[in-house]
């Protein structure tokens, strides 16, 4: 019923890379998620058309600041198409989007920190694998008692029968090498 998004830059040596999020207040599982040198209108789209695929919702709110690629003619286009609400926060106020900001915290915290990417292609693998491999199907949040966004939307149909509008598909778990990191990564595929 309700998303949140935002933007973020993730530093490597040969500059920044922009990540976008749409996180579900739900679950706090990040259902859709964008990277790009550039930040331009395309990098909120890309992550709102995964969000889109991923769930299939119906009047959704997505909420976000009034960044400039949040208020441009073609997300707005891209919402009515998708018949998503636009919601955005007063100028100048992080409060309303605490729960997206509170995500890039923990990105920090926990992967950006600790990490130094010499390319692009580094840090987009290291977020890949932090966001599929690690948050949404590990990290435990203790809004949504102590479980990881996958265990809890898990539980949460097993409970109530709702699929929340995902395709099907089965995870599978595969491994990447990042900066000497050895890290599990969720992929998922489609069944046929």
């Amino acid at each position: 019923m309700l998303w949140v998004a935002d933007i973020t830059y993730v530093p490597t040596w040969a500059g920044f890379v922009y990540l976008a999020v749409v996180l579900d207040v739900f679950s706090r599982r990040i259902v859709g998620w964008s990277m790009s040198t550039a930040l331009h209108t395309t990098v909120v789209l890309d992550a709102l058309s995964m969000a889109l695929t991923k769930r299939r919702p119906r009047g959704v709110i997505h909420h976000s600041d009034q960044g400039s690629q949040y208020t441009s003619i073609e997300f707005g286009n891209r919402c009515r198409e998708a018949m998503v609400r636009p919601s955005m926060g007063s100028i100048g106020d992080c409060y309303d989007n605490a729960m997206a900001e509170s995500f890039f915290a923990t990105l920090e915290c926990e992967l950006l920190d600790r990490s130094s990417f010499k390319t692009h292609t580094e840090a987009r693998m290291a977020v890949f694998a932090f966001i599929e491999g690690f948050y949404n199907p590990r990290r435990r949040h203790s809004s949504i008692g102590y479980l990881s966004p996958v265990d809890f939307e898990r539980q949460h149909e097993v409970l109530s029968g709702d699929g929340l509008g995902e395709k099907p598909g089965r995870p599978g778990i595969g491994r990447a090498q990042v900066g000497g990191l050895d890290l599990v990564v969720a992929l998922f595929a489609a069944e046929v």
